[in-house]
């Protein structure tokens, strides 16, 4: 699968993205000199553990029968460290329905394993770059 990013020429920094059909922006904050059009590239890395989190708690509720209304999470980032290597995210999900403690603590459990969480912390990613005249 490929994501295509294209600039918006009507924004000095901002990109155009395209995942299958759908269609989002990224940009620089103002303060990074964007005309903060769209979230930022670290909004979104932040963003993707969220979503995949909450999207990993309600697949697996709906597998198991564990009866979950609704899920929201908040992701808090402290990049203070950053530039010496350490990246700190802390996830919250707070979930809405008739649940055990032990239903809870398994829900944890499972957010705790979601695919993009293991990206980030479990698995080595190789990323490759080529500059290329456009045509």
């Amino acid at each position: 699968m490929s994501i295509e990013l294209r600039r918006d020429p009507a924004v000095p920094l901002a990109q155009t993205i395209t995942i299958g059909r759908h269609t989002l922006a990224a940009d620089a904050s103002l303060k990074e000199g964007g005309d903060d059009a769209g979230p930022s590239p670290h909004d979104l890395y932040d963003a993707a553990l969220g979503a995949c989190k909450a999207i990993t708690l309600l697949w697996y509720a709906r597998k198991k029968g564990i009866p979950v209304d609704d899920v929201q999470s908040v992701v808090t980032r402290d990049d203070s460290d950053e530039r010496s290597g350490t990246y700190r995210l802390a996830t919250v999900l707070q979930v809405k329905g008739a649940l055990t403690d032990a239903q809870l603590q398994e829900l944890e459990a499972v957010a705790k394993k979601c695919p993009v969480h293991k990206l980030m912390t479990a698995v080595t990613t190789e990323v490759t770059t080529q500059v290329q005249r456009l045509p």
